[in-house]
Order: structure tokens, then C-alpha cells, then sequence
């Protein structure tokens, strides 16, 4: 549990400079550490890709209501006058 807290300090630039480079230093050594690191930031990744696509479909949704919608057609044409 302490590598993955630390790793995940790591992958988020929150170590001091000193233990980054231990850190850095340890997966130099420790090809399995290494590995593990590539993971964990290929999860990270993998989730943030994920939450970007469910933001993208919300936005999507919200879009989709406010222009198509006939209750929220003034708002519509206030929005899309803006950009004449």
C-alpha cells in the first residue's frame, strides 16, 4: 500500500524533489516497481479519459435539451443571437 501511495504522489508531482529523485533512483533498480508505475499511470489515464467522455455526454445532453427543447426555445435564440 505504501508504493501505491507513493506512486501515486509520484505520477501526481507531489513529491519532494529529493524523495522524487529516490523514487525516480528505485525504478531504475527495480524493473518490477517500474512496471508497476507504468500501470498505475496507464489506470490514471484510463480514467480520465473515462470522465472526459461522461463530462462530453452530459454537456451532449444538456445541449440537446436546452436546443431542442420548445419550453427553452428563447433561451435558444438568445444563446445562438450572440454569435451573429
Amino acid at each position: 500500500m505504501n508504493n501505491i501511495k507513493l506512486t501515486e504522489e509520484y505520477l501526481a508531482g507531489e513529491l519532494p524533489t529529493g524523495d522524487k529523485l529516490l523514487f525516480e533512483a528505485r525504478m531504475l533498480l527495480d524493473h518490477d516497481m517500474l512496471m508497476n508505475v507504468k500501470a498505475q499511470q496507464q489506470a490514471v489515464e484510463l480514467v480520465k479519459q473515462y470522465s472526459r467522455e461522461q463530462l462530453r455526454l452530459e454537456i451532449d445532453t444538456v445541449h440537446q435539451s436546452l436546443f431542442n427543447n420548445k419550453q427553452h426555445r428563447t433561451f435558444a435564440k438568445r444563446v445562438m443571437d450572440l454569435f451573429k
